[in-house]
C-alpha cells in the first residue's frame, strides 16, 4: 500500500481509521464522496468509515473509494456491553475493523444482532458473547477514553481492567489495540499514559484515531447544529456532548505532529490498514428458489407462460379463425421475450412474481393491472401478471428488459392499500423471515425543512423563520442555491438581512445532509438463503420491521431482488365501490358487474372524463391534470394515455401540449418531422400522437427505423436522452448518424 509522491515511492505515515460520515446519522456530517475527495487530496492511500452500528453507505464507499484509487477499509463503531443485563450508563464504545470476508460476514451479523435483540433503551448495542462467536477476521480498536479500559481505569476497577485485557487477548490475539485520540476530551493524556504503560506490561500495540465527525474544523459549528436538530433543541440548550472542535479531518502532517511522542501508534494505524483486504461481489445476481416441480424454472416457465397464453387468445379471439389468424404474432413475441428472459437467467423472477399475485387473487386482495414498463412484457401478460395487451398498445419489451444493458426486471405491482401487507406476510411465510426484508430509504435535510430545523435551532422565532421557509419555492429538487437565484425576494432579504443570511448559509452547510431513516414504499427482498448473507439488518421496533440496510440501488448491486408490493389507495375505493354496487345488484337479482369487462370504448365513461369529474381517479385528480382534461376533451383510451404523458414539465414547458391538443381538434396541420422521409418511415410510429414524439417507445422506434438500432440499442438510447449527458449523447449522435446514412437517410444532418 503505497503511493507517489513527487515521482517518488513513499509509505504512508499515517491512515485515518475512525470517520464518520452523514450515514452515522447524529455522529456525522460529511458526505462519503467529500471524504474521500478530502482523503485523495491528503495523498492517502487508504481509509476507514466507521459509521455508528451502520454500514448503510458501506457499497457507495466501497465503489467510490476505488474510483478515487483510495483502499476502503470497512468497519463500524458500536456500543458494548458486558452482559445482556448491563445498564445504559455502563456501556462503552469500540471500534471493529473487518480484515478479510470471513470478517465482513461476521460484522454484519454483529450489526444485525445488535438491531434485531441488542436494543437499549431505543441504542443498537452489541455484547462480549457476540464478539467470541463473531470474531474472526475482525480487528478491534479499544474505543479510547470511552472503551471498556478507558471507562475502568476512570474508576480504578483493576480486576475489570485485567478481565478486560484477557478477553481481548483470548479471543482477538494479535488483533486488538490500544486507541489513543487527542481531540479535547478530559482525562485524555492520563488515559495515555496508562495505556502506554498496559501496551508495554502485556505487548498489546498502540494505534492512534482521531474520531472524525466533519472534514474541517470551520464546520464545528454546523455540526453542533445537525445534533441539536437531532435532539429536538436548541443549539443554546445542547448538552451533554461529547463532541469537540478537533474532530475534524487532519492531515498526515498533522497526525504525525500530534503524536510526534508516540510513532508506533501512527506507524499501527498503515500496518492496521495493511491487515485489511476486503473483496465485496458485485453485479452477480442471487434469486431465490421456487418451486418448479421436477423441471427447470426456465422449463417451468415456459410451459406456464403457453398456458396463459391460451387462456387469454381464447379471450381476445373468441372466433377460432380470428384466434387462428392473430396467433403468429403473440408466438413470435413470446418466444422472443423467453428467449432474452431465459438468457439472462430471470425466469426465477417472473415465477416468483406470478406465484404471490396468483395467491393475491385467489384470496380476494385486488391487484392492479400494471404500470411502467413492466406492462410492455407478453410473458407477464400471459403469467397474469399484468392485465395490460403489450401488443395492443405497441408496448415494447426492451424498455423493461434489454440483453444489452444487464439489470434487474422491476415490475411495479400496486396492491389494494387495506391488503398490501397480507401479501407481504405470504411472502414471508413462504420464504422465511430469515430471507425477507423491506428497503430502507434515508431522509436528507430538503431546502424548506432545513431552513426551519436551523431557525429552530438557532433560537429564532417561529413566523419569523416561517417566512424564510415559505418564499422557497416548492419545485421538485428545489435547492437554497437556486432558490436565491429564481426568488428576487429571497435574495434581497439574504442581502439586507443578516438574521436571514446566518441563517440560510448554516442551512446551505446541512441541506442534502441524511437526517433520519425511513421504509421505501413497496420495496422488498427475497434472498437465497438468509438475508444477512447480503446485507446486515435494520430493524424498525415501532413498526415491527425488518429493512435491509443498504438502500435499493445498493441492493441491486450486491445482487439481491427488489420487488415491489405497492400501496394503492384508488384500488381499495374501486374494491369498495363494486361491493356496493354488487351487493345492490344482488339484492334486486341483477347481474354482478366485472370490471375487467367493462370496455374501453365505454362512451358514459368518457363523457364523464371529459367534464373532468376524475377526483379519486389514479393520476388524473390534480386540479392541473384536470384543467388539462377540460382542454383536451379524451374521447378514446389512447386519449387518456397520451394525457398523462403530457402532464410532465418537458410537454407542458416546452408548448407540446398545445400542438398536441390543436392538432387532435384540427386547428393546426398535422405534420411531421422532416417531410423527406415522413411517409417513408415516420407516420406510423407518430400517428397516433398526431406526428408529435411524446413516448420513449416512439424514441426507440424511430432509432431502430431511421438508423438500424435494434431495439436493445435503442433501449441505450432513450436512457442517455434522459439522462442529458453532453459526452454520452455525441457518442450516441455520431451511432445514430451513420446508422441513419447506410439507410440513405443523411438529409436530417444537412
Amino acid at each position: 500500500m503505497k503511493y507517489i509522491t513527487e515521482n517518488r515511492m513513499s509509505e504512508p505515515q499515517f491512515i485515518h481509521l475512525k470517520v464518520h460520515s452523514d450515514y452515522s446519522i447524529i455522529d456525522g456530517l460529511s458526505k462519503i464522496e467529500n471524504i474521500l475527495y478530502q482523503a485523495k487530496k491528503f495523498c492517502m492511500p487508504a481509509i476507514a468509515i466507521t459509521d455508528f452500528t451502520n454500514i448503510y453507505g458501506l457499497i457507495k464507499f466501497y465503489n467510490t473509494a476505488h474510483n478515487f484509487g483510495i483502499k476502503p477499509i470497512i468497519g463500524a463503531d458500536f456500543l458494548l456491553k458486558n452482559n445482556i443485563q448491563c445498564q445504559k450508563e455502563n456501556l462503552s464504545e469500540i471500534t471493529i475493523l473487518v480484515s478479510d470476508n470471513f470478517g465482513y460476514h461476521n460484522l454484519i451479523m454483529l450489526i444485525s444482532k445488535a438491531y434485531q435483540i441488542g436494543f437499549n433503551n431505543n441504542c443498537p448495542t452489541i455484547i462480549r458473547e457476540w464478539l467470541i462467536e463473531h470474531s474472526k477476521g475482525l480487528i478491534v480498536l479499544s474505543g479510547s477514553v470511552f472503551g471498556e479500559l478507558g471507562k475502568y481505569f476512570k474508576k480504578n476497577e483493576k480486576s475489570n481492567i485485567i478481565d478486560c485485557i484477557n478477553f481481548y487477548k483470548k479471543y482477538f490475539y494479535n488483533r486488538f489495540y490500544l486507541e489513543l485520540e487527542r481531540i479535547g476530551y478530559k482525562h485524555e493524556e492520563e488515559y495515555i499514559q496508562f495505556a502506554l504503560k498496559i501496551s508495554l506490561k502485556y505487548h498489546i500495540p498502540v494505534v492512534a484515531t482521531n474520531k472524525i465527525c466533519f472534514i474541517h474544523s470551520k464546520n464545528f459549528q454546523s455540526h453542533m447544529v445537525k445534533v441539536a436538530i437531532y435532539n429536538n433543541t436548541t443549539l443554546k440548550n445542547l448538552k451533554n456532548t461529547k463532541y469537540t472542535i478537533q474532530q475534524y479531518m487532519r492531515s498526515t502532517k498533522e497526525m504525525c505532529s500530534l503524536f510526534s511522542d508516540i510513532p508506533e501508534a501512527l506507524k499501527n494505524s498503515v500496518e492496521i490498514a495493511k491487515r485489511c483486504n476486503v473483496t465485496i461481489s458485485l453485479g452477480k445476481y442471487h434469486l431465490p428458489k421456487i418451486y418448479t416441480k421436477n423441471l427447470s424454472s426456465q422449463e417451468y416457465l415456459t410451459q406456464r407462460v403457453k398456458l396463459g397464453l391460451e387462456e387469454r387468445l381464447n379471450i381476445l379471439f373468441p372466433c377460432i379463425s380470428e384466434k387462428s389468424i392473430n396467433r403468429k404474432i403473440y408466438d413470435i413475441r413470446i418466444k422472443h421475450e423467453l428467449n432474452i428472459i431465459n438468457k439472462m437467467e430471470f425466469s426465477s423472477y417472473f415465477l416468483i412474481v406470478m406465484e404471490f399475485i396468483e395467491w393475491a387473487k385467489k384470496n380476494y386482495i385486488p391487484v392492479g393491472p400494471g404500470r411502467g414498463s413492466g406492462a410492455g412484457s407478453l410473458v407477464a401478460y400471459a403469467l397474469n401478471i399484468t392485465d395490460v395487451n403489450p401488443l395492443q398498445f405497441e408496448l415494447l419489451f426492451e424498455r423493461f428488459l434489454n440483453p444489452e444493458r444487464i439489470s434487474m426486471p422491476d415490475l411495479d405491482i400496486d396492491f389494494c392499500m387495506e391488503k398490501r401487507d397480507l401479501v407481504i406476510d405470504y411472502v414471508i411465510q413462504l420464504y422465511g423471515k430469515k430471507s425477507v426484508a423491506q428497503i430502507i430509504t434515508f431522509g436528507t435535510m430538503t431546502a424548506k425543512s432545513v431552513i426551519r430545523d436551523v431557525g429552530r435551532v438557532l433560537g429564532y422565532p417561529y413566523v419569523f423563520v416561517d417566512r424564510i421557509s415559505k418564499l422557497i419555492p416548492s419545485d421538485f429538487g428545489i435547492t437554497l442555491k437556486k432558490s436565491l437565484i429564481n426568488c428576487k425576494q429571497l435574495k434581497q432579504l439574504y442581502v439586507t438581512n443578516e438574521e436571514v443570511k446566518i441563517i440560510i448559509d448554516m442551512a446551505k452547510n446541512l441541506e442534502g445532509v441524511i437526517k433520519n431513516i425511513g421504509t421505501h414504499a413497496g420495496g422488498v427482498v427475497i434472498s437465497p438463503g438468509e438475508i444477512t448473507n447480503f446485507t446486515p439488518i435494520y430493524y424498525d421496533i415501532k413498526n415491527d420491521t425488518q429493512l435491509t440496510q443498504f438502500d435499493k440501488d445498493d441492493i441491486e448491486k450486491v445482487g439481491l431482488v427488489k420487488f415491489d408490493f405497492l400501496g394503492l389507495r384508488t384500488l381499495t375505493v374501486i374494491d369498495w365501490t363494486v361491493k356496493i354496487i354488487n351487493r345492490k345488484k344482488l339484492a334486486n337479482n341483477l347481474k354482478t358487474i366485472n370490471i375487467k369487462n367493462i370496455p374501453l370504448n365505454d362512451i358514459k365513461s368518457f363523457n364523464l372524463l371529459k367534464k373532468a369529474k376524475t377526483t379519486a381517479i389514479f393520476q388524473l385528480e390534480s386540479k392541473g391534470i384536470k384543467e388539462l382534461i377540460k382542454r383536451l376533451q379524451p374521447d378514446c383510451f389512447e386519449d387518456i394515455i397520451a394525457l398523462v404523458a403530457l402532464f410532465r414539465p418537458g410537454p407542458l414547458q416546452s408548448g407540446m401540449v398545445e400542438n398536441f391538443i390543436n392538432r387532435k381538434h384540427g386547428r393546426e396541420k398535422i405534420s411531421y418531422p422532416d417531410p423527406i422521409w415522413q411517409h417513408k418511415s415516420l407516420k406510423p410510429i407518430l400517428k397516433s400522437t398526431y406526428g408529435i414524439i411524446l413516448y420513449q417507445e416512439q424514441v426507440m422506434q424511430i432509432a431502430q427505423t431511421l438508423a438500424g438500432y435494434s431495439l436493445g440499442e435503442a433501449d441505450l438510447l432513450r436512457r442517455a436522452m434522459g439522462k442529458k449527458k453532453q459526452e454520452e449523447m455525441s457518442e450516441k449522435r455520431e451511432r445514430f448518424k451513420s446508422g441513419a446514412t447506410k439507410k440513405g437517410i443523411d438529409a436530417i444532418f444537412a
